[in-house]
């Protein structure tokens, strides 16, 4: 099926497949590897997605696109952890002891700030696709230090909102094992990404 689609795609599911099967056997069990893996299945993706739609990525997205995925990674190896422990009689995975709690608030600290400040990067490096406002027609009036492409940077809050109510759910309820399940059942977080695809996609194509 996927090869019906491209070649490239088809490539991309492929080295997806032989990335989760590597994982299984053999990388889980090697640190750092284990977290840098997890993060590529996520990256893989995202570059799935593009190839099918052939759209081009852009380096600060992608950055960010790596930040945040690191940023899960290492989510769910504090969330793995913290429910082991929990459960004294559970022997928790022997990749697990190379992962001291400090190192791991390092880990999470690092990427959850390369991942906001990566994506404000981003939106103001942002082309711009509309030069004269559809909706609100005295867009086209207005001087450039307002026009869409710095309208972009107002879904920065929202991020950085995002990043922070994660990071809560990670330290507070270690929910972070499972990211998907984390941002279907939390209304809040929900809430964020519903709010933030609509504002980039009004300020992108509307404004």
């Amino acid at each position: 099926m996927s090869f019906s689609i491209s070649f490239f795609f088809f490539f991309l599911v492929l080295v997806y497949l032989i990335l989760q099967i590597a994982y299984t056997f053999w990388l889980k069990r090697i640190n750092i590897l284990d977290v840098m893996t997890i993060a590529s299945g996520f990256i893989l993706r995202v570059y799935v997605g593009a190839v099918a739609i052939n759209s081009h990525i852009n380096s600060w997205l992608l950055l960010c696109i790596i930040s945040f995925a690191l940023f899960l990674a290492i989510g769910k190896r504090r969330s793995e952890k913290t429910i082991l422990e929990s459960h004294l009689e559970s022997k928790p995975r022997e990749v697990l002891s190379h992962y001291p709690d400090n190192l791991l608030n390092i880990y999470t600290a690092m990427f959850a700030t390369t991942t906001w400040l990566s994506y404000a990067l981003f939106t103001f490096q942002q082309t711009i696709y509309i030069e004269r406002g559809q909706v609100l027609t005295f867009m086209s009036f207005l001087p450039k230090t307002f026009i869409n492409q710095k309208l972009l940077m107002f879904t920065i809050p929202l991020v950085i909102y995002g990043v922070m109510r994660y990071l809560q759910l990670i330290y507070d309820r270690n929910q972070g094992e499972s990211p998907e399940k984390v941002l279907l059942a939390d209304k809040p977080l929900l809430s964020t990404v519903f709010l933030w695809g609509l504002f980039t996609i009004a300020i992108l194509y509307f404004i």
